[in-house]
């Protein structure tokens, strides 16, 4: 994905859903959303055993369903044997949430279900840091 493309995304953004957001600041999942908010998104946390909190900064929902309004970006921090699954979710809410892209974190890839977010329209990011593409891009 060029650097216009990942632009592009990251500009038109105002919602993004951090899909396992950890609650102990060395997890890179709790530093992204510290960024991401202080970048100017608002950013809701995705994990169940977290829900009601708020995490970083982020209010945090038991699942893509609970986040109240629009998600722009949905950026998972998930193990890779949980991407079919979040895909799923994200997809059966796209239409109401107007969900435009699934971003996979560094270290995560899925083919079929980047083929399948992709077939229903959505824009997929895969092994690539949101923080690092949104500060090499904001130079």
């Amino acid at each position: 994905m060029s650097d216009g493309e990942l632009r592009r995304i990251l500009a038109a953004a105002e919602y993004i859903a951090v899909v396992g957001l950890s609650e102990r600041p060395e997890r890179a999942s709790h530093g992204i959303a510290k960024y991401l908010l202080a970048a100017g998104y608002t950013v809701y946390g995705v994990n169940p055993k977290l829900a009601g909190r708020t995490i970083a900064g982020a209010e945090v929902y038991s699942s893509l369903a609970d986040v109240p309004g629009r998600i722009d970006i949905v950026n998972v921090f998930r193990r890779s044997d949980a991407i079919p699954g979040i895909t799923g979710e994200t997809l059966e809410l796209e239409p109401e949430k107007k969900i435009r892209c699934l971003w996979l974190q560094l270290g995560l890839y899925d083919k079929s279900s980047a083929r399948r977010a992709r077939q229903a329209g959505l824009t997929v990011v895969m092994d690539r840091c949101i923080k690092i593409e949104h500060a090499h891009l904001a130079r």
